[in-house]
């Protein structure tokens, strides 16, 4: 027991001329650290403030464009103006489309006159008809007669449900064309702010286009809030609608009033960071998307629950930590052999790394060349002279 108190006093004040060493055909030095157990209401074990950079988005914003390939004709607005909802942003060249649309509207004058003179035959047939079915009831006429006359009669009948229709479909045409022509005039979708501007007079726009080929930009200024990624280790210290203070990157001293408005279910594993949506709990004018945005958490304490479950939290120097993929382990001492031990992370502070499960306080792990220690290898102490003056 005194030879492991020795060992770990070397450790402690590193120079007292131990050294730790497993026992192999060749030793590899390593250091001793222990795991510390540390108050969750002990300040300290707090840890710093929980921040985080990220940049405003706009949860409402559109390009605005034709739905065919137009050519400009007027653009009515200009970068960083307020548009409101309907309101003209900017108008196409409609010679083709209005030229189709009033063809369409012949069309259907046309067809409306076919109609009216199919109508007319079926009406002038339908008497003859009638008294050509009395008369050979009566014998007066014969069956080619009446067959005759029927036959004309179906016929006008039938041209006359042609014409009508034709005439219907006349009629779709038209309004589809009318709204060819009523999409040559673009209109804001919503208030907002018009933020890029893409086209100008005389230039093609359409949609089909690389990179959108739209006319202009607009942000809705009132679903603006930052998004920010947040590393997994110390996500747990994140809830919704916590209170928090944004600043801008081009207002440092400006804090901003927030609160926490998602933590999205779902982690980046390339990053090992979860994003979490901020919004604004005030709009204002220099709030504009894009610009970098730096969040400082408040009220990081932990839920109820998880401060009553956890009465201590154990630190370990960070060092004494190895990762393998998602997995992390140290090397643990365990009479007098060394253990490889899984453990999972909590918060990372200033203090230490904290460790949530598979260690206790006072544990004893081994720091050093870990690619030359082997689980289950024994280990030994000697005490290594100190150099000569």
């Amino acid at each position: 027991m005194n030879r492991w108190l020795i060992g770990v006093g070397a450790m402690t004040v590193g120079a007292a001329g131990f050294t730790f060493l497993p026992a192999a055909p060749k030793t590899v030095p390593v250091h001793l650290v222990t795991a510390r157990a540390i108050a969750v209401d002990d300040p300290a074990a707090l840890g710093s403030p929980l921040e985080a950079s990220g940049h405003v988005v706009a949860l409402r914003e559109a390009t605005v464009s034709g739905k065919r390939i137009y050519k400009v004709n007027q653009v009515l607005v200009k970068e960083g103006q307020q548009v409101r909802q309907g309101q003209v942003m900017a108008l196409l060249d409609d010679s083709n489309v209005r030229a189709e649309l009033e063809q369409s509207k012949a069309q259907v004058k046309l067809n409306e006159a076919v109609l009216a003179a199919a109508k007319l035959a079926a009406d002038d047939a339908r008497p003859s008809f009638l008294r050509n079915q009395t008369q050979l009831a009566e014998g007066l006429i014969n069956h080619d007669t009446f067959d005759a006359s029927k036959s004309n009669y179906d016929a006008a009948q039938a041209a006359e449900s042609i014409a009508e229709q034709n005439l219907a479909v006349a009629k779709a045409t038209v309004e589809i064309n009318q709204r060819y022509e009523d999409d040559t005039v673009i209109k804001a979708p919503f208030d907002g702010l018009v933020t890029v501007l893409t086209a100008r007079a005389g230039e093609l726009v359409s949609p089909q286009f690389s990179g959108g080929g739209g006319i202009a930009k607009i942000v809705d200024l009132r679903s603006l809030e930052v998004e920010v990624d947040v590393s997994e280790n110390v996500i747990s210290r994140v809830r919704p609608r916590q209170e928090a203070t944004i600043a801008l990157n081009a207002y440092p001293e400006w804090r901003i009033p927030a609160e926490v408005i998602a933590v999205i279910p779902a982690a980046d594993r390339a990053k090992a960071a979860v994003k979490v949506r901020i919004g604004f709990k005030h709009n204002d004018p220099r709030i504009i998307p894009e610009m970098g945005a730096h969040v400082l958490f408040l009220d990081v304490a932990p839920p109820p629950l998880l401060a009553a479950s956890r009465t201590q939290r154990v630190i370990i120097p960070p060092e004494a930590m190895i990762a393998d993929g998602d997995a992390h382990f140290v090397f643990l001492i365990v009479d007098d052999r060394i253990e490889r031990r899984v453990v999972r992370l909590g918060v990372r502070t200033a203090g230490g790394q904290e460790i949530l499960s598979g260690l206790e306080a006072g544990a004893i792990l081994a720091v050093g060349n870990f690619a030359k220690l082997r689980e289950g290898s024994r280990v030994c102490f000697r005490v290594s002279s100190p150099a000569m003056p």
